[in-house]
C-alpha cells in the first residue's frame, strides 16, 4: 500500500511546481534592489561640476585657447626647419627658432614695401585706363559670342569704383601698419603672445615632448611618439610644400607677365595674387588665381598676351601635378581634392582665414590616424561599376598599428 501511495503522491507534487513557480513570477511586489553609495554619488557629481568647470574657463579663456592653438600650428611648422638648422650648422635650437623669425619679418617687411606702392600705382592705373579696358574686353566678347554685358556708363562707374576701392585699401593698409605700436594694442598683445609661444613650443619641442610622453606607458608612447611626428610631419610638409610652389608660381607668372609687355607695377601684384591664390586655396583656388590675371592682361594687352599667359597656367599645371607635387608634397600630405576643399570650407566657416589655411594640414592627419589605427580587410566584393584595377595593398601608410604595436 505504501508503494501505491508513493506512486499517487509522486506526480501530484510535480505538477505542482510549475505552477507555483509562475506564481511566484507574477507576483507584482517583486523587484530589483538598487544600491548607490554615497562615495559614488559624490563622484558623478564631481565629475560633472569639474566638466562644466573646464568648459566655463575654455569660454572664458577662448582667446587664449585661439593663441595656444595657432601657436602650436605655427611651432610644429617651424620644427622641420629648426631641426635642419640644428643638425646642419650645429645651432642650438634657440638660435635656429630666431634665424627663421628675422627671414620672416624681412620677407614681409619686403614684401609690404614693394606690394603697397604696387598696388597703389596698379589703382592709378585703373583710374586712368580702366574704363578702356573695360570696354575694350566688352567689344571683344560682343564681337566673339555677341553678346554685350556692360554698357559705356556702367564701365566709367566700374572703373572708377575699382580705382577708389583699391587707393582706401592700400592706405588702410598703411595705416594700419604704421598705427599699430599707438592704437592696436591689443592686436601686438596678441601678436607677441603668439611668437612667444610659437618661439617656446618650437625651441624645447624634444623636452616638452619627452615630458608629455613620460606620462603614459611605453605601448602608449609609441601610438602618441607616432602621431606627434606624425602631425609634425603633415603640418611641415604642407607650409614648406606650398610656401616653395607658392615662390615658383609667383615667379613664373612675374617671367610670362613682363614678358608679354606688362608692367611691373601690375605684374607685381598679380603675380602674388596668381601665386598665392592658386597654391593655397584648394581646386577652385587654381582657377581663381589663373582667371584674374588673364582678365587683366586681355584688357591691358590684347588677345595674343592674355592667350600666352593662359597656355603658362596651363603648362605650369601640368608641371605641378605631374612633377613639382608628387616631388614635394606627396610625400608629406596626402589628400583627396574634395576633402581638401571641404576641409578648407569649414575651417574658414568655423575659424576664418586662419582656419582655412590650418584645416589642409589638420584634416591630412585626421586622414592619416584613420588610414593607420583601423582594421583592415580585404575586399572581396567587386562592383560591376569598378573599372579600376584593385589596390595592391588596402592597409593604407606603414604606422605603428600596422607594425604590431598595441
Amino acid at each position: 500500500m505504501s508503494d501505491d501511495r508513493d506512486s499517487t503522491t509522486l506526480p501530484e507534487s510535480h505538477g505542482d511546481a510549475p505552477s507555483t513557480a509562475r506564481r511566484d513570477r507574477a507576483r507584482p511586489d517583486q523587484f530589483v534592489e538598487v544600491t548607490v553609495s554615497t562615495r559614488a554619488l559624490v563622484k558623478v557629481v564631481g565629475v560633472v561640476l569639474a566638466t562644466l568647470g573646464l568648459l566655463w574657463a575654455a569660454d572664458a579663456a577662448r582667446d587664449l585657447v585661439s593663441m595656444l592653438i595657432i601657436s602650436t600650428f605655427f611651432a610644429l611648422a617651424l620644427v622641420p626647419g629648426v631641426n635642419y638648422l640644428q643638425h646642419r650648422y650645429e645651432w642650438r635650437r634657440g638660435a635656429a627658432v630666431g634665424v627663421i623669425y628675422v627671414a620672416g619679418l624681412v620677407a614681409m617687411v619686403l614684401l609690404i614695401l614693394v606690394l603697397i606702392p604696387a598696388i597703389a600705382e596698379f589703382a592709378q592705373r585703373i583710374g586712368e585706363s580702366g574704363e578702356e579696358w573695360i570696354e575694350e574686353l566688352d567689344t571683344r566678347l560682343e564681337d566673339t559670342i555677341g553678346i554685350d554685358l556692360i554698357s559705356e556708363e556702367d564701365a566709367e562707374s566700374a572703373a572708377g569704383d575699382a580705382s577708389s576701392g583699391l587707393d582706401e585699401w592700400s592706405e588702410d593698409v598703411v595705416g594700419g601698419v604704421l598705427s599699430i605700436a599707438s592704437s592696436g594694442v591689443g592686436l601686438l598683445f596678441q601678436l607677441a603672445t603668439i611668437a612667444m609661444f610659437t618661439f617656446y613650443f618650437a625651441a624645447d619641442f624634444p623636452k616638452l615632448l619627452r615630458s608629455f610622453l613620460s606620462w603614459f606607458s611605453p605601448d602608449m608612447q609609441q601610438r602618441l611618439g607616432w602621431t606627434i611626428d606624425e602631425a609634425v610631419r603633415q603640418t611641415g610638409g604642407y607650409f614648406y610644400s606650398r610656401l616653395l610652389l607658392m615662390v615658383i608660381n609667383g615667379l613664373g607668372f612675374f617671367a610670362v607677365l613682363v614678358a608679354v609687355g606688362m608692367s611691373v607695377a601690375l605684374a607685381i601684384p598679380l603675380s602674388l595674387f596668381g601665386g598665392f591664390v592658386s597654391v593655397f586655396i584648394p581646386a577652385i583656388g587654381t582657377y581663381i588665381g589663373g582667371a584674374v590675371p588673364i582678365v587683366i592682361t586681355l584688357a591691358d594687352r590684347g588677345l595674343t598676351a592674355a592667350l600666352i599667359v593662359l597656355a603658362y597656367v596651363v603648362l605650369y599645371q601640368q608641371i605641378e601635378n605631374y612633377w613639382l607635387s608628387p616631388r614635394l608634397s606627396a610625400k608629406t600630405m596626402t589628400l583627396n581634392g574634395g576633402l581638401a576643399f571641404g576641409a578648407a570650407i569649414g575651417g574658414g566657416a568655423l575659424f576664418g582665414p586662419m582656419g582655412a589655411f590650418m584645416a589642409l594640414p589638420v584634416a591630412a592627419l585626421i586622414t592619416s590616424f584613420i588610414k593607420n589605427y583601423r582594421k583592415a580587410n580585404e575586399v572581396v566584393y567587386r562592383s560591376i561599376y569598378d573599372t579600376d584595377e584593385p589596390a595592391a595593398d588596402a592597409g593604407g601608410q606603414a604606422g605603428p598599428a600596422a607594425d604590431g604595436a598595441t
